[in-house]
């Protein structure tokens, strides 16, 4: 049995696959600061992507995006928000949440929420 840092890992390169193959070029993976954490920063054209990654082991309690609460929607804003500033970007930027399930990851969602 894998450990959950190890599958979430996984996932989050699974996630990052699944961009590239649809045109992001990734600039980023596991972007951190002492006050908030971003699990891939992707950019397509002139949009700057903030992708969240869920994981769940199955979808027995719903899929990844449906673990996302209010407290996390407001810290990923906030993550978006610093790096946007962090990195004098001024153009487009769309948080985005991924799911994946099942051992090994698969992607089984991708929303735009903002």
């Amino acid at each position: 049995m894998k450990n959950t840092t190890s599958v979430g890992g996984q996932a989050e390169q699974q996630a990052a696959d699944w961009l590239r193959a649809r045109g992001y070029h990734i600039l980023s993976t596991n972007w951190r600061t002492r006050w908030c954490e971003i699990d891939i920063v992707a950019q397509k054209q002139k949009t700057i992507y903030f992708v969240e990654v869920r994981y769940r082991k199955s979808a027995t309690w719903g899929d990844g995006v449906d673990s996302i609460t209010p407290k996390k929607l407001h810290q990923m804003h906030f993550a978006a928000e610093f790096w946007l500033h962090s990195h004098s970007w001024n153009g487009e930027a769309i948080i985005v949440a991924m799911a994946a399930s099942g051992i090994p990851p698969t992607i089984t969602d991708y929303i735009e929420i903002t």
